[in-house]
This record gives structure tokens, sequence and C-alpha cells, in this order.
């Protein structure tokens, strides 16, 4: 069996204990190591999320150095709060909200997929408030406080050294990434720490045949990324990377939740095959689905949804899989007329209860639970739990919030249950870590001034994948996509369901958040609350688009809009501005010689963009 141990700031002395320095940096081949922007920028590996701890650094900050390691003879750290001061005093603005910090991420390549004990060490000569611990793809270890009573009380150190012991249980396993069709392989584990001064001080990793908690989802249970510095209310979070926080260390999670996926999907795009492969007689598989099936007429609740589960249960049971079924997690969703609860996902959570006691499997009743805090809550209150401008996807509060409802739900589902397997789930469940509330104004990230970024249009091309289509019509989402990049934004990794022509699992659904939370898709351009993402665009469709995109990075004068010119009666009422916006900054002929009606193609896409100078 597998065993490592890393001690960290002082030379081993032994061969069974692997000395570790600050400067030891991860690289393939070398087995271990912390990953910093430096190798993460020099491999390509170390930037796909999903097959590392899940944080990398806000865009505008992709060619800095953040994380400076120090070591002494009690472990390697870094200093958040000295770097997060830097970064302020570099550009001369505040970070305004939370308290922002660094993350210390610490990596290892272990013989094969499956599920590892991980005890953390640190040694500190003060207490630590605050502590964050994930492990893997961003799952939760450990939130709390570290004290010398705490630590005394597993230790029995002397006071003057706080000696803090942490062991959680990780699992491995491949996954396919976003973005990526084809599987990816995955041995490595991750260890990463966010506090004031962040530490490692020990580090044991054993190999382990525990129980696995398989999870099936979409965006609302994924292990979602971060970008650091970090603060939790603008992190995007799903409940299921929060769910490990709450059981002990006999049993492992393995998230296998993706953005946009359906109960359909989930299967055809080969995630739920690596799960059938790695789960062994005794596990446990979590289905929560819903916020995408109920766009699909062929996945109504009644109907396909339901159908799906059927097979999903039948399934599990004969490979002697513990299913569970989870009720899709409620949305902050209100009417307007009278200010009442909108509950857009009624009869998708009641097919759940009542498949549930069809089939005689678990069901954790999390839309109800989710639902009774948002209306106890209200509206604006409720925010706080969400990704700001999100009604739709928690932030890091919110995750572990619903976490603690699961497991909650968990011991009311499986604790009185016939089968021994069902009890020994509802006993790993833990107390938790207690309440985890904004303790200050969530505002997401700005960009400071010093890092504003001027592209030169005569250097290449614009990223486009199939550029033998150049002189194909270009579709809305196409052009999106090249806007996007454009002005320097980036696709997001969930979709809120605006509009119901648009489906979360489809490639361009980050793209159309992305658009969308940036002011780029004008009311003009919607019809019946959808947005036809593959239909052609015609000239003045595109202009639209890219005035929108422009002015969201760079100010026009406000005269502009409003100077009449030579396509005015060309033009759609809502399209006048944005045709003026674009004569001023040389898209179109001035002399009102173009055809605002006719469809562009996907070349003249690109040479228009490179006309847009950001």
């Amino acid at each position: 069996m597998f065993y490592r141990k890393f001690l960290f700031g002082q030379d081993s002395g032994t061969a069974d204990v692997i000395g570790v320095s600050a400067g030891d940096l991860y690289r393939p081949g070398k087995g271990y190591g912390f990953v910093a922007e430096k190798n993460r920028q020099e491999q390509e590996r170390l930037r796909i999320p999903e097959l590392n701890s899940a944080f990398d650094t806000v865009y505008w900050y992709r060619n800095a150095d953040l994380s400076f390691i120090r070591e002494n003879s009690t472990g390697c750290f870094l200093n958040s709060e000295e770097e997060i001061e830097r970064l302020e005093a570099l550009t001369g603005e505040k970070m305004e909200g939370e308290r922002r910090r660094i993350p210390l991420s610490f990596k290892v390549d272990v013989p094969r997929q499956g599920n590892y004990k991980v005890t953390v060490v640190i040694r500190t000569g003060k207490p630590m408030k605050d502590v964050l611990i994930f492990t893997g793809r961003r799952r939760l270890g450990y939130r709390g406080n570290i004290s010398s009573e705490s630590a005394m009380e597993q230790q029995g150190n002397v006071p003057e050294e706080i000696v803090f012991r942490h062991t959680m249980m990780v699992n491995v396993c491949d996954i396919i990434p976003r973005g990526h069709t084809k599987r990816f392989e995955d041995k490595t584990l991750d260890i990463t720490i966010l506090a004031e001064q962040p530490k490692f001080s020990e580090v044991i990793v054993e190999e382990d045949t525990c129980p696995t908690l398989y999870i099936a989802g979409d965006s609302t249970v994924t292990d979602q990324s971060a970008d650091y510095p970090y603060a939790p209310g603008t992190s995007y979070s799903g409940w299921g990377q929060m769910i490990s926080g709450y059981l002990d260390n006999r049993v492992a999670v393995s998230n296998h939740a993706h953005s946009g996926l359906t109960t359909s999907s989930f299967r055809r795009e080969g995630h739920y095959e690596i799960l059938t492969q790695f789960a062994r007689e005794g596990d446990f598989c979590f289905f929560q689905f819903g916020h995408n099936d109920q766009k699909l007429d062929s996945l109504k609740a009644r109907g396909g949804y339901r159908d799906n589960l059927l097979r999903y249960l039948g399934e599990c049971r004969e490979k002697g899989v513990f299913p569970l079924i989870v009720t899709p997690i409620a949305r902050n969703t209100w009417k307007g007329n009278d200010g009442s609860y909108n509950d857009l996902l009624a009869e998708y959570a009641q097919v759940c209860l009542e498949t549930g006691q069809e089939q005689n499997v678990p069901v954790v009743d999390l839309h109800k639970r989710s639902m009774d805090f948002i209306v106890e809550n209200g509206l604006e209150a409720s925010k706080a739990y969400f990704f700001p401008g999100d009604y739709t996807h928690s932030n890091d509060y919110g995750a572990y919030y619903m976490a603690g409802l699961v497991a909650e739900e968990i011991v009311k589902a499986c604790g009185s249950r016939r089968e021994p397997e069902y009890r020994f789930l509802a006993e790993c469940v833990t107390a938790g870590f207690g309440a985890w509330k904004p303790e200050a104004k969530i505002v997401p990230p700005a960009k400071p001034k010093i890092f504003e970024e001027v592209a030169n249009p005569e250097e290449g091309a614009l990223p486009l994948a199939e550029v033998d289509r150049l002189s194909d019509p270009a579709d809305r989402v196409s052009v999106l996509d090249m806007i996007i990049k454009t002005v320097k934004f980036f696709p997001t990794n969930v979709y809120n369901d605006m509009f119901t022509d648009v489906v979360g699992h489809e490639w361009y659904a980050g793209c159309v958040e992305c658009a969308y939370q940036n002011g780029m898709i004008d009311k003009g351009m919607v019809e019946d609350q959808k947005f036809f993402p593959l239909q052609s665009v015609t000239l003045e469709e595109f202009l639209v688009f890219a005035v929108n995109g422009y002015k969201s990075r760079r100010a026009v004068p406000g005269e502009v809009w409003d100077k009449n010119c030579a396509y005015d009666a060309k033009c759609r009422d809502f399209a006048r501005p944005y045709v003026r916006v674009a004569c001023h900054l040389g898209l179109v002929p001035p002399d009102g010689s173009e055809e605002l009606a006719r469809v562009i193609t996907r070349g003249e896409a690109v040479t228009l963009c490179r006309k847009l100078n950001i």
C-alpha cells in the first residue's frame, strides 16, 4: 500500500521521509511539490482546474507572481496578508469587500486512482483564524480556527508550540474536464490551505480502501474552481464540493457532477462511464438533476427525467452500489407581480420523492430545505449565499450551508434504514464546522487600472477553432465567443437559464452567460425569452454585440450615441445608437454604403473584431 510522509522546511534525516523546501515546485517525474504561478504557467496540465486544486489567479494577474513561499524550521508558508498589501501598493487600489487571500497548494503523485487518507500537520507559534483546507478539486476538508486549546486537545502538546493535526479522506479519479470531450487520467492529489499565513509542516498520504460516495449532477453540485486572491463570497461553489467537510474520514467523496448536465447528457458525454468503472460494491451514489432537464421536452419530470432516474437506480443496485436521490436545490427566484417565491422545480422535486418511495431508495430532500431557507431569508438576504448577480449558483457560503442541509437529510433518510450500509453513511456525518456567514460586503474583484491592456490589432488572429470555415455564415454564439475574447473576458463555467433555448451543457452556454452578465445582449435581440443562439448574424446585429463589448472596456462619449449618421434610416430602432457608435469606431464606412441587413461570414466577423482595438 502506498505511503508517503513529507517534512517541510527541514531535512528529513531519513529515507522514509521526504524533505520539502520552499523552492520545491511540482513537475512531472518529481512526484511532489508546490503549485504556484510559475510552474502553472509552464505546464499546460496544471492549468486544467479539474486535474488540480481548482485554484488559479484572476486573469489580470496571470503573468504575475503572487505566491512567495518561505520556510523555517517549523514548515513552509506564505504570508497572504503581506502579498495582498503588496498588490494593493502596486496597483494603488484597495481590494474592496471581503478579505482576500493567496492559497498555498501542494501536489503529490499517487500510483493509482482510489482513496487516500491525508493527514496535514501545522506547527505554529500563534493561533490561526479562519483556516480553510481543501483537497483535490477544491473539496472542503477543514474550516475553522487553530488554537492552543484545540491543538492540545488533539495532541497533548505544550502550549508554547501549537501543533494542529487533521486527517481527511481524498478520492483520486479520472475526469472529463469542462471544455473537453475526452477523458483525462488523473493520478495526482492536491492539498490547499488558505489562512493569513497558510503553512505546511507535515503531510502524510496513505492509500485506503474505504467506501466512496460518488456524485452525479449539474453545476449546482459540481466542484467549481475559484480565482485568487480568494474570497468565498465571489467564488462559485457546488454543494458537492462542500459535503466532504461534513463527513468523517471513513468515507471519501468522488464528485462527477458537471455544469449544464442533464440525466441524459451525464451518461451520453461519458461521465457516468467513469463513475461506473471505479465504483465498487458497497459504495454510494447521489443523483441530483433537474435544472437543465426542465428545459428539454424529452426530459419532462414525469417523462424522460423519471425514466433516466429509474435506469440509474437499477444499474447501481445491480452493481452493489447504494443509490440516493437528491431533490434539485432551489433557486433564489421570486414572482414580480406579488413578491411571492417562484418555485421553478416543484414538479421535478415531487417526482424524486415519488420515485424514492416507489423504489425504496433514500431521498435527500434538498429542494424543500433550501427553499425554506430562501423563503425565510427573503430575496435580498439570500443573495449573500449566491454568486453576485446569480440566482441559481451558490458561492462558497451558500454551498457550505446547503451541504450542511444535505448532511442533516442523510441522517434523516438513512439513519433508520434496514440496510447497514445506509446506516453507516448516516454515522459518517459529523457535526460540521459551525455557521459560516459573510462578514463583509460581497464585492467581485475589480481589474486595477494599472493592468488595463491595449491590444494591437496587427498582432495576429483572434482565436478561432475552425479556420477553414471563415467563409461560412457567422452565428450568434460564434460571434459572441469572438467578441468576448477580443475584449478580454472569459466564458463563465456556469449558465443561469436566462434564455429558454440555451441549455447549460452546450459548449456556448458559458459564452452566452458571460455576454449577458457584461451587458452585451440587448433586449432587442431577444424574443419570448429566446436568444436563437445558432441563428445567422446580420451586420447590424454584429455591431450591436461589438459595441456593447467595446463599451464594457472603453468609455464612449455620450454625444456619439445621439449623433445622426448615414445609416439611421437603415437600422431598427433599438440598433440605431449602436450603429452610430460603430461608425465612430470605424467598424463601418461613414458614407452609409454597407448593407446592414446582410448576413456576415465568420471571416468578416474576425476582421471586424480586430478593428475594435481594445
